[in-house]
């Protein structure tokens, strides 16, 4: 027994952000390890899922997880990260957490309450706004706006809904193929999609009216709007850190083929916040949690480096994008499609139950 604790004293893993990446690997240490979980919020949000329950708020009983309901041999500590040491994490209300084994998993900066009580309730306003408007605005032609916008033009086809992206076509990160597809779809759907043009968002609030100006001239009334630009990486607190010359010039961790951050043998970082050359999407980020898990149990049962695993980006670009509850588009690595097919892959339930199977939680029910 002394042995197992002395074992257990030198497997201290603390892992900063309960998203896709840092809970999965939480989840698949937590017996291995004296594992701590550190995290702004009390619970683990499947992203993907979050503009089907902007339309169907109940949709995210399902995909907003108590972080508890699956890391039951877990410490976990609702509060941020703002320094860590060779040695130590301090968090934002002064604790400081020894660590053997660090991973930094923090991806994107995404601004959401703190509970998941108040995360539902937040869906649900959402909802109440898009169900009383009659006009909506959305801003920007990435995944997700072009998501956000086929769930409620599905939804809600008597709405006038506008879609305006800056580029000169949606969805820059796949091909011209895709993009061309998707539009079409979306003006099936009496969608309304402005391209190459910028809204100034200072031109309604000013006067107080709900009317918008576009860099092109054009005028846009909308009762309801949503910002579906670029959300800014969870970095930024470690330029003030001793890994900040490991920060890219887009302030993402340099990492190696382990997923180790460069020249630390006993730091991981996965998910978005990496230098990994690959579109950042939610299954690739699960793929480095099961990396990075498998290479710390290999580290701490004092197993040889040469056996651990790597981490190989995909070769090329592969993006499953829903349109509404039954459609998607879809570019593999053989066939660009758009339909009902990649709707039956992605588009019904999100792969929200495969999710949370893979935490060991009912695909189905959810347990109050």
């Amino acid at each position: 027994m002394d042995t197992e604790l002395m074992n257990m004293e030198n497997r201290r893993v603390v892992v900063i952000g309960g998203g896709v990446a840092g809970s999965l690997l939480a989840k698949s240490l937590q017996f291995q390890a004296d594992v701590t979980l550190v995290d702004p919020k009390e619970y683990l949000e499947i992203p993907w899922a979050s503009l089907r329950a902007m339309v169907e708020p109940s949709f995210a009983e399902r995909s907003v997880i108590n972080h508890r309901d699956y890391l039951s041999n877990c410490r976990v500590i609702t509060s941020r990260a703002i320094n860590i040491t060779d040695k130590e994490v301090l968090t934002a209300e002064g604790r400081t957490l020894v660590y053997d084994y660090l991973v930094i998993a923090t991806g994107h900066l995404y601004s959401v309450p703190k509970t998941r009580t108040e995360r539902l309730s937040q869906f649900e306003a959402e909802n109440e706004a898009i169900r009383s408007a009659r006009s909506i605005l959305i801003i920007g032609g990435g995944p997700t706006g072009v998501e956000l916008t086929g769930e409620i033009a599905v939804d809600f086809p008597e709405k006038e809904v506008t879609l305006v992206h800056y580029g000169s076509r949606l969805m820059q990160f796949i091909g011209q193929k895709a993009s061309n597809k998707t539009l079409g779809w979306l003006k099936s759907k009496r969608v309304e999609v402005k391209l190459e043009q910028s809204v100034n968002l200072d031109s309604a609030a000013s006067d107080g009216s709900k009317t918008y100006q576009t860099s092109g001239g054009e005028t846009i009334k909308a009762d309801c709007l949503f910002l579906c630009t670029g959300i800014p990486l969870g970095s930024a607190w470690l330029k003030e850190t001793f890994l900040k010359d490991k920060l890219d010039i887009h302030g993402r961790l340099m990492v190696d083929k382990n997923l180790r951050v460069k020249d630390h043998s006993n730091i991981f970082a996965i998910g978005d916040i990496t230098d990994i050359p690959e579109i950042k999407q939610g299954y690739l980020a699960q793929k480095h949690a099961e990396v990075a898990a498998t290479n710390l149990k290999i580290l701490m049962a004092g197993g040889k480096e040469s056996k651990m695993a790597t981490y190989e980006p995909p070769g090329s670009i592969k993006a499953i994008v829903s349109l509404g509850r039954r459609e998607a588009v879809a570019q593999l690595s053989f066939t660009t499609t758009i339909g009902h097919v990649p709707g039956l892959i992605k588009s019904r339930d999100l792969f929200v139950g495969k999710t949370r199977k893979r935490l060991g939680l009912d695909p189905h029910i959810v347990h109050d």
